[in-house]
């Protein structure tokens, strides 16, 4: 019996203590602490509720975008068939397939529908390079050749006042970020679910020279937001909303903030609907017109879809599908990639990439925008990417229908 009590005294030291350290921890920083507990219980696409507090980018009211009759596809239903079987095998969330004017299918899973907002990781990334170019061609920003440190004192007088905002804009800036931990006392944690992103980002170091290296870093399109807000006085969801979301005919989107009148998490968590991510795709395909409208200068927009020296699949903060990589990499500091297993069928194919398989493929030379949500491309148990990036558009582009 005096076994079985030390026993029993051993267990509950076991699971007390840790609860009590936890309560400490919490009492600390509620919302970091909340968001840690219950980060895991959640789908971080489908449960936008949990990612509070939102602020509100107020987009327009707006018809719907056409949609094609179903005796005038352009897209052949084999080709969309398989398509959609890919999108219900990777669990998404929505597949909308835009051609030659019109949408020719659209596809949401239970519970969803045209008018519902998810959260799409890092495809907000591409915006911010809209939102740069919107800048520059307003004045508010004079060039991408501007240093960082311009807007940004903490860098002016150490090695990152080299950094420019085109560095920023093509993840070359050389800045370091810690290794990856799920410590909630790492950087990666509080960094994510922290309540002080702006501190961590301004103070993160180089480890780097400017443009020698490229880094799939998160820190700067966080950098691209501090300068915007700094360069404006504005908060960042007024500049997005004001200066490009309004204009192109969005509805209302949400950015979700370090905490209550804080920072925008300007590298993922811009939640808009499928539709409305078509539309930003249509900016591109239409060299940022919108209803013959010059919203961006077509300069900027062949600008964003060119690669760099150390990084020719990358333009600013967008992906390119050109040229040919069998696997797609993030940089050397992230051990994960994407599969290519064949070229894509276009060479002009450019995309915004959000994990799991969160994707804007912008394919100008088939008047083509395909947009995909959904979860279903992480393989959560083994912590790599299953998606495979040519699959989807080479399906659709070789179902269209030649006249």
């Amino acid at each position: 019996m005096r076994v079985l009590k030390w026993i029993g005294i051993a267990v509950a030291v076991l699971i007390v203590l840790p609860l009590v350290a936890f309560g400490l921890l919490y009492v600390t920083d509620p919302v970091l602490y909340g968001r840690i507990a219950s980060v895991m219980m959640i789908d971080p696409v489908k449960d936008v509720d949990w990612y509070e507090p939102l602020e509100r980018v107020p987009g327009i009211e707006r018809e719907a975008l056409p949609r094609a009759e179903e005796n005038a596809r352009t897209i052949s239903q084999e080709a969309w068939q398989l398509a959609r079987a890919y999108a219900e095998e990777t669990e998404s969330v929505a597949l909308l397939v835009w051609h030659n004017g019109a949408l020719q299918y659209e596809y949401y899973g239970e519970g969803f529908d045209r008018t519902s907002r998810t959260d799409p990781a890092s495809m907000h990334k591409s915006v911010m390079a809209l939102l740069i170019g919107a800048a520059i061609a307003d004045g508010t920003l004079p060039s991408v050749d501007e240093p960082a440190a311009t807007y940004l004192t903490e860098w002016a007088n150490d090695n990152r006042s080299k950094v420019t905002i085109k560095h920023l804009l093509q993840m070359t800036s050389g800045m370091y970020r810690d290794p990856f931990s799920p410590s909630p006392f790492g950087a990666t944690v509080r960094f994510n679910l922290g309540t002080e992103i702006t501190d961590m980002t301004l103070s993160q170091p180089v480890r780097k020279a400017p443009g020698e290296e490229f880094d799939y870093n998160n820190f700067n399109p966080q950098t691209l937001s501090i300068v915007l807000e700094r360069a404006t006085g504005q908060r960042y969801a007024q500049i997005l909303s004001e200066k490009l979301w309004s204009k192109i005919g969005t509805g209302d989107a949400y950015v979700w903030l370090d905490h209550e009148g804080g920072s925008p998490r300007a590298y993922c968590c811009l939640q808009a609907t499928a539709e409305d991510w078509v539309r930003i795709g249509l900016l591109h395909l239409n060299n940022g017109a919108v209803d013959g409208e010059q919203v961006l200068p077509v300069s900027w927009m062949e600008g964003v879809v060119k690669g760099s020296d150390v990084a020719p699949n990358y333009g600013y903060q967008t992906w390119l599908g050109s040229p040919y990589k069998v696997q797609r990499d993030y940089g050397p500091y992230i051990d994960a990639y994407v599969r290519h297993d064949e070229p894509y069928d276009a060479d002009d194919i450019i995309y915004f990439d959000g994990a799991g398989g969160q994707r804007v493929y912008i394919i100008p030379s088939y008047d083509m925008v395909i947009v995909r949500t959904g979860t279903g491309g992480i393989d959560f148990a083994a912590g790599s990417f299953v998606w495979e990036d040519s699959r989807l558009p080479n399906m659709l582009m070789r179902g269209v229908i030649q006249n």
